[in-house]
């Protein structure tokens, strides 16, 4: 081979070195120094987030984020005990104040006419989204906030109605089974895989895999030891938050608002 073309196959290969030794750094540093994201969130205001989730979770100093729903005893009985979860770091989120879902189809029996979505209109559900707002000021004074679509449904006579509340949330988490990476990620759109009856091996699993693809976990939990039809075991549930403590050199375990705020300022450079 000639002295200039083996020279310039030399520089080529050197090129590709650095470029994938910059892409492999970057992609380490993606999620806040950390190869991945794990969220960890919990919805309905349940007692048993109070009595069976934060004792882990606080034991460990891992952070959640809590999404209440105004209406439910969870949150009514339980106000002072939501108001020290908050002052203790982690995020209350806003989960309506009715919880209303799209009734009429299979699986949604449970939905009363009441609060079926089918029949709200878009200032009923922003006026209830607003008034839940105001009421979770009350416990952690914040006005960051994240929100979470009940039952995953993001419409309202046919309109996405967090079109019109973009600028009093930070982000909005949906029920999706996806774990994108950074660049991908759209904050009012945040995928979460829905928990229920998975034990920590899968859970876990489930992390790993965020690991290797260096992409976000969310978590959706309802029951934690019982209090909803949608469960965790309390034992399989702690393993995880153990692993998630254990491996915390590598994965960045965040709420969803400051997940939402360090997505949106990498976006913005």
């Amino acid at each position: 081979m000639p002295t200039r073309i083996y020279f310039h196959v030399l520089m080529l290969l050197g090129i590709c070195i650095i470029n994938l030794c910059a892409d492999s750094a970057a992609a380490q540093e993606s999620w806040n120094g950390k190869r991945c994201a794990v969220v960890l969130t919990y919805d309905d205001a349940l007692e048993e987030h109070l009595d069976n989730a934060i004792p882990k979770l606080d034991a460990l100093q891992l952070k959640a984020t809590f999404y209440l729903t105004a209406s439910f005893s969870g949150a009514a009985n339980r106000l002072n005990d939501w108001r020290k979860v908050a002052q203790n770091g982690h995020e209350l989120g806003n989960h309506t104040l009715f919880h209303p879902c799209e009734g009429g189809r299979k699986g949604r029996e449970w939905v009363g006419p009441d609060y079926d979505l089918n029949k709200y209109s878009v200032k009923r559900m922003l006026d209830e989204i607003r008034m839940t707002n105001n009421w979770l000021q009350t416990l952690d004074a914040k006005t960051g906030r994240s929100f979470a679509f009940t039952c995953g449904d993001m419409t309202v006579e046919g309109i996405p109605f967090m079109d019109s509340l973009r600028g009093e949330f930070v982000a909005a988490r949906a029920v999706r089974n996806e774990r994108p990476v950074i660049s991908t990620v759209d904050v009012y759109n945040l995928p979460s895989y829905m928990v229920n009856g998975e034990t920590a091996d899968e859970m876990i699993g489930w992390v790993k895999q965020a690991e290797q693809t260096q992409s976000v976990m969310v978590f959706l939990f309802h029951g934690v030891n019982g209090g909803n039809a949608l469960n965790v075991d309390l034992q399989e549930h702690n393993k995880l938050l153990q692993y998630l403590h254990d491996n915390r050199d590598k994965i960045w375990v965040t709420t969803v608002v400051e997940l939402a705020n360090y997505i949106n300022a990498r976006h913005s450079k």
